[in-house]
This record gives C-alpha cells, sequence and structure tokens, in this order.
C-alpha cells in the first residue's frame, strides 16, 4: 500500500503530489508510522525523504536530512509522535519542511567551505613547512564547526610536539601570511583560521 501510494504521489505518477517537500515531509511519517522493519527504519525512512524530494525538483539533491534531525532530535521527535497520534499533520509538515530546508543551508555552507579550503591550499601550499600544515590540516578536520577555542600556542605544541618557541615563532609567521586570524592578547591568544 505505502509503495503504490509513492509511486502514485510522484511527479509522474496518477495523483503527483506538487510540492516536493511536503510529500517529502509525508513520506516519511507514512513509512515511519508503518515501521515495517525490526532495524533501518530511520534510514530508509531518511532515504525515501531525500528520494521524494529529488523526484520533486527532478534531480539528486546534496542534502543530509540525518544530519538536521540529529541536530533537532527532540523537536523532530516530539512532532512525529504527535503527527501519528492525530489525523493533523500540519506541525509536523512545518517541522520536517524546515528540517529540510536547513539541510539545504548546511548543504550549502559545507560546499563554501570545502570550496574556500581547496583555494586557501591552492594559495598556501608551497608556504608552509610541515608542521604548520600539520596543525591546518588538523584545524580544517574538524569542518564547519571549527576548531573548538580556536588554535593556541598550547594546542599546536601538542599536535606538532616542538617547543614553545618554535610553536610562537610557526604561529607569528602563520599570522604574518594571513593564513591565521589571532584574537585576544598574551596567554590567552587563539588563532582561527582564515578561509576568507
Amino acid at each position: 500500500r505505502f509503495i503504490k501510494w509513492f509511486n502514485n504521489t510522484d511527479p509522474k505518477g496518477k495523483e503527483p503530489l506538487k510540492h516536493p517537500p511536503i510529500r517529502s515531509a509525508i513520506v516519511h511519517l507514512y513509512f515511519e508510522t508503518i515501521h515495517p522493519f525490526e532495524d533501518g527504519n530511520g534510514r530508509i525512512g531518511r532515504a525515501l525523504a531525500e528520494k521524494a524530494l529529488s523526484q520533486g525538483v527532478g534531480h539528486p539533491i546534496l542534502l543530509s536530512l540525518s544530519t538536521m534531525i540529529e541536530t533537532n532530535k527532540k523537536a523532530y521527535y516530539d512532532a512525529l509522535k504527535a503527527a501519528q497520534g492525530s489525523n493533523e499533520i500540519t506541525p509536523w509538515i512545518i517541522c520536517f519542511v524546515t528540517t529540510i530546508l536547513d539541510a539545504h543551508t548546511y548543504a550549502e555552507k559545507q560546499i563554501e567551505f570545502t570550496i574556500n579550503k581547496a583555494k586557501f591550499f591552492d594559495r598556501f601550499k608551497d608556504q608552509l613547512n610541515d608542521r604548520q600544515l600539520k596543525v591546518v590540516r588538523r584545524i580544517l578536520k574538524e569542518g564547519l564547526k571549527g576548531f573548538e577555542g580556536g588554535m593556541s600556542t598550547k594546542n599546536y605544541i601538542s599536535i606538532t610536539g616542538t617547543s614553545k618557541a618554535t610553536a610562537t615563532r610557526d604561529l607569528q609567521d602563520l599570522t604574518e601570511k594571513g593564513v591565521l586570524i589571532p584574537s585576544g592578547g598574551g596567554r590567552s591568544t587563539h588563532y582561527e583560521i582564515n578561509l576568507a
């Protein structure tokens, strides 16, 4: 029954639902309510929701509903539970469409970060020593959230195993080259990577 409904509501189906985000929200709710498998229902439900979006826009989409659902887990489960216990699914649709929009925004930021990272390495790849490169890679490994608290001399020493004097010189060099942006002062100086 679900598969028949899913195929019928496809944009090319017999009874197409014209708004891809709304169809995606209903697809996900429908599948999660059926909960047909012992394990993997969440993953499959998210994949079906993403498939419904792709069908609706006519091309593959690049976003991760899982990331945003995890970020707003309580709101997601509260809305899902309320919708499963009622015929009124408008709050669920609003919640899920918001999740889709947030996932889209996050994907755009992730793409921008990746492009900026590539440009960064093109610009600075020949200007960094091995220690500096190791630290920059460690900072960038954290992705969009960044290196918690920023890079400090202490962190630099910990990552590279170098002396305080060498760490201070390297950080100063990275600042002068525009690789890092310092904030604070003295012992509380922290550095953020400059991807602009």
